[in-house]
């Protein structure tokens, strides 16, 4: 993952022009992400899944009705930054305008190579400062995920639960598949 080394506005960022890589945005550094490769992209498109099918569910429980709709690689402009979680949950009624405006409820990061601790670390901060409420590391080596809430963090491994999604519980064995 590289960074440039000068600081920039969120409106010299949107001006950049398309390159081979995500941008992001984070504390004025633009971070470049190589492109996905195809195992972090079929763990991402299973959660998305999975998490749009237990949304839909908790909903016509009329449970969860404090999430909004799920997306997939979707951009939030979160304070001064803008970020693309891997998978995320929106609030419902999520303020936007072009961009989604603030953190989601829920962003999910599947962790690869080109993610570093320092990165991941400051990336989940600002999203916990404005409003996430929870975010989830995904790390397909150890088929574990790593849920922060507040200033908590829990590692899991198996069977995944969350107090975002009541009386829902996701087998990690079913997130990662064999391919990991």
């Amino acid at each position: 993952m590289g960074t440039t080394t000068g600081l920039m506005t969120f409106e010299e960022f949107e001006r950049l022009s398309d390159e081979e890589y995500t941008l992001e945005l984070l504390d004025g550094e633009v971070v470049r992400m190589p492109p996905a490769e195809t195992n972090h992209m079929r763990i991402a498109r299973r959660l998305f899944l999975i998490l749009a099918n237990v949304v839909k569910q908790l909903h016509e429980k009329r449970l969860g009705l404090d999430l909004g709709e799920v997306f997939i690689e979707t951009g939030y402009r979160v304070g001064p930054n803008w970020v693309i979680p891997d998978v995320s949950i929106a609030h419902p009624g999520h303020p936007e305008d072009r961009y989604l405006q603030g953190s989601p409820a829920l962003a999910v990061e599947v962790i690869s190579e080109a993610n570093t601790a320092r990165m991941m670390h400051r990336k989940t901060k600002r999203l916990m400062e404005y409003g996430a409420r929870e975010v989830w590391l995904v790390y397909p080596e150890t088929r574990s995920v790593a849920i922060y809430r507040g200033n908590k963090a829990v590692e899991i491994e198996g069977i995944l639960s969350s107090e975002l999604l009541p009386g829902v519980t996701i087998d990690l064995a079913e997130v990662f598949g064999s391919e990991s």
